[in-house]
């Protein structure tokens, strides 16, 4: 019997869980002492949010709200290698890449806040909005790099999926079509181990979710999602290639979900109490922080100031939340047709009736 192919995965990491050092080829740009304080800064930031998002979603301010507790790495560090030009395909946490290119936290908020106005964001306009239906946008994004592709353009389509995620159709579909048309998209799966109550044993047998890949032929890699210096370097070579003509790739970046799943969740009921100890010492920021420290690029003094100034900013995102007027009723209506249909003619006069009263 012979062997027709045979497959492996590599695991990236630069920085073991304690924050030093796991290999002594560090990437070009970790010796940008400046660089390295601006990620670890956005990720101290997008944590701020975070937390801030959640308190008002307990007060009433705030719909159901996705958090990104524990991703903080993974986001920024994709947002970190992408240009402006690229499209991103989010689902529904990835802030920190969307913080990254431009997206205000307030547009964010708004959204989470049933104003569909949040969709309208900041940043680059040919970015895709926040997507709910799992990995949905796995397509959107193919589509949009088989496009590229036809304008001879060099850019690159990224979406992000879940662990969960990566079990659907619409997922397999995207890798299969970018490695057999050779398109320039980046299929990234932050493998947070939980789909809402379903744990990654249950998920899949494959014993990486990287390798799910191979099956559309295409370049497959799995990194720390915890360690921001990996992601942003198995990232930009995945984009780079991509974006010279040389075909798509699947990252995964392994991680945990230190929140629940939504705020409309208890992840106390099916989640164990030690598993959830141990990811916390694992997590991105205090692993960076140790790093930088380490390097005499940080401190406790830096750490105080630059905490006071994210709590400052994301009162001021906030209160520009707050203070935006409602839209009136019938503007469900009204950014839907061109031409109303008639049955909706009447629900509208309806709304507006109710309203007044």
């Amino acid at each position: 019997m012979s062997t027709v192919a045979k497959f492996q995965i590599e695991y990236v990491q630069y920085l073991d869980s304690d924050g030093k050092p796991s290999r002594d080829d560090m990437p070009e740009f970790a010796q940008d002492g400046e660089r390295l304080v601006d990620l670890y800064k956005r990720m101290s930031f997008l944590r701020v949010f975070d937390a801030k998002a959640v308190a008002l979603q307990r007060t009433g301010k705030l719909g159901t709200y996705a958090s990104c507790l524990g991703h903080e790495a993974a986001h920024v560090g994709i947002g970190a290698a992408m240009l402006p030009e690229d499209v991103f395909c989010p689902m529904y946490r990835e802030y920190g890449v969307q913080f990254y290119r431009g997206v205000k936290p307030r547009d964010v908020l708004m959204y989470w806040g049933g104003d569909e106005r949040g969709s309208d964001f900041d940043g680059p306009q040919h970015d895709l909005p926040w997507c709910v239906p799992i990995a949905t946008q796995c397509l959107h994004a193919a589509g949009a790099a088989l496009a590229f592709k036809l304008r001879k353009e060099p850019r690159v389509a990224v979406s992000v999926v879940g662990d969960g995620g990566s079990s659907k159709t619409d997922f397999y579909g995207a890798i299969n079509s970018t490695g057999a048309y050779a398109l320039p998209y980046v299929g990234v799966i932050v493998n947070n181990q939980w789909a809402i109550s379903v744990p990654r044993s249950a998920q899949t047998g494959a014993f990486t979710l990287a390798q799910k890949g191979i099956a559309g032929g295409i370049d497959c890699i799995q990194a720390d999602g915890n360690d921001i210096i990996a992601v942003v370097a198995v990232m930009q070579a995945a984009i780079a290639k991509a974006r010279a003509g040389n075909g798509g790739a699947v990252v995964e970046l392994v991680t945990y979900r230190l929140s629940d799943h939504t705020t409309a969740d208890d992840a106390r009921r099916y989640r164990d109490e030690d598993e959830v100890k141990s990811a916390w010492l694992r997590e991105p920021l205090l692993r960076m922080r140790r790093y930088l420290e380490s390097r005499k690029l940080w401190s406790e003094q830096h750490e105080a100031q630059w905490k006071e100034e994210c709590s400052s900013q994301v009162d001021t995102e906030v209160n520009a939340y707050l203070e935006t007027k409602p839209q009136p009723v019938e503007a469900m209506f009204d950014y839907l047709y061109a031409e109303l249909p008639h049955d909706l003619q009447a629900q509208r006069a309806q709304a507006i009736s109710w309203e007044q009263r």
